[in-house]
């Protein structure tokens, strides 16, 4: 499974109860949609394999699943530490304007002036707004804000042109 092909959505944090559910570590907002994503694939080490999910809930502040064929909890601590992966092609569209992280990550950053700063590494959530952290000849955090510092954003050439101090 290639991970740039698949996007991470969660971890197997534990297990839940003796008939198999397991506690699930979400990175999706809101933490409860990874339950609407099925077939998961688990990744562990050099282990993948795909695995339905029967039923999940929130409970409290945790995730948790029933998963197809885990029915006890020794079968669902085996899954413990296992990587959840979706493919894009399970996500929803994306509005016009709007991004999913995975779609912005590995992409080229360059200025209005056409000077590289490097490529997006990562994104980090504020509150106020997200921030790009693009990796060049040096880490540099830009403020994700669209018609301001963000000028364009081109999936298909794969670049982002920013309005950006590149000595900033």
């Amino acid at each position: 499974m290639s991970e740039q092909r698949h996007i991470n959505v969660g971890k197997i944090s534990g297990v839940f109860g003796i008939k198999g559910w397991v506690k699930v570590f979400s990175f999706t907002d809101p933490r409860e949609n990874i339950l609407t994503y099925s077939p998961w694939l688990l990744k562990k080490d050099d282990q993948t394999k795909a695995i339905n999910v029967v039923d999940g809930q929130l409970q409290g502040k945790t995730i948790v699943a029933q998963l197809s064929d885990i029915n006890d909890r020794d079968q669902a601590a085996s899954l413990i530490g296992w990587d959840i992966f979706i493919t894009p092609g399970q996500l929803p569209k994306a509005a016009k304007g709007e991004y999913y992280w995975s779609q912005l990550i590995g992409l080229n950053v360059e200025t209005v002036d056409g000077i590289q700063l490097g490529v997006v590494d990562g994104l980090l959530e504020t509150g106020a707004n997200d921030v790009l952290i693009v990796q060049g000849e040096r880490e540099r955090a830009i403020p994700f804000l669209q018609e301001q510092t963000i000028i364009d954003v081109d999936l298909d050439t794969g670049k982002i042109i920013v309005d950006w101090d590149p000595e900033f």
